[in-house]
């Protein structure tokens, strides 16, 4: 049985529990609703992998209460603390190489010399990785490669009796996973884009970020195919063909779509923010409709754009 509780003091207090048991709970934070787990665990972390049915060479992203604690896990340069200052709390996520006393075990790394870090700037998360003491590894609370959570209804959609306990604390705000900048080379590197855009990370930087050149898989989300919806998606769509419902940007496609074809637009103002937050809910609203096939609108590919396209290519990547 899975428990659905109210993400008040009391069920924070139960769910560290949970958690300190090798337990599964998935907790709201300010981008999507996260899997967590013991980090420290690897028993804890192998349930995650098993719920989610996630490949176990992807790492998860450990979470944890403040600098001090990151600073604990992983070994930070000068720039990575820029980063730290500037975004944390925050949806940023910094890659950098393990400490020799770092706590998170090697199942959440994914066997790499390296580990991923985040503050969280909800108050339900990080209430509960205190309660834990300890970081808490969470990857988003869904079926891997399916559309990330962004509701704790969304959550139970597809974990329900899989998972100890789901903390309701209400939608997620950004709506889109942290970005993920690793500091393991001479230069930082943007390994996801996700809700803090690359230019104002290149502003407090001085720097541009370098893009990944290592072959394997450093961070969540670099798998080819992944966020991918039942639907098939067709980008870059100007027109709606018959079948076809629609994912919708600035109200390109609403006019031309057929009567009675979905049509979900992502910000009717063309506002690449708005859109950030709605994309996986309107991706699950596809589903939930029935929907087979989707025109998606031109995103553009700046700010949060960037992010956005991401995940509709992965989206749209061929099943494997």
């Amino acid at each position: 049985m899975t428990i659905l509780a109210p993400a008040d003091t009391a069920e924070i207090a139960r769910a560290a529990e949970i958690l300190r048991g090798s337990g599964l709970v998935a907790f709201p934070t300010e981008t999507v609703y996260g899997l967590g787990a013991d980090a420290t665990s690897a028993w804890a972390v192998a349930r995650i992998y098993d719920a989610k049915g996630r490949p176990s060479f992807n790492p998860l992203i450990a979470h944890v209460a403040d600098l001090e604690a990151a600073r604990r896990e992983a070994l930070l340069p000068e720039a990575a603390l820029k980063l730290a200052e500037a975004f944390w709390p925050g949806p940023l996520t910094i890659v950098a190489p393990v400490t020799p006393g770092g706590s998170v075990c090697e199942l959440a790394r994914a066997g790499l010399p390296s580990v991923a870090l985040r503050i969280p700037d909800h108050p339900v998360a990080r209430e509960l990785i205190s309660a834990l003491g300890k970081p808490v590894a969470a990857p988003s609370a869904n079926r891997s490669g399916h559309v990330s959570p962004v509701t704790a209804a969304h959550v139970a959609e597809d974990l329900s009796g899989r998972v100890d306990m789901i903390l309701d604390g209400g939608r997620a705000t950004a709506g889109l996973e942290s970005t993920i900048v690793s500091f393991c080379d001479a230069s930082p590197v943007l390994l996801r884009p996700g809700a803090i855009a690359r230019e104002k990370i290149e502003k407090v930087l001085g720097a541009k970020l370098c893009a990944p050149t290592r072959a394997e898989v450093m961070a969540p989300g670099m798998t080819a195919s992944h966020y991918a919806p039942n639907a098939r998606l067709r980008l870059e769509a100007h027109e709606v063909q018959a079948g076809e419902g629609a994912l919708d940007f600035g109200a390109r496609l609403t006019a031309l779509a057929a009567p009675g074809a979905l049509v979900l637009d992502l910000s009717p103002q063309g506002d690449l923010v708005e859109a950030a937050a709605n994309l996986f809910a309107y991706l699950r609203e596809l589903d939930a409709r029935g929907v087979e096939k989707v025109a998606v609108a031109h995103i553009p590919e700046r700010g949060l754009g960037e992010a956005i396209n991401d995940r509709l290519r992965r989206a749209a990547a061929p099943r494997v």
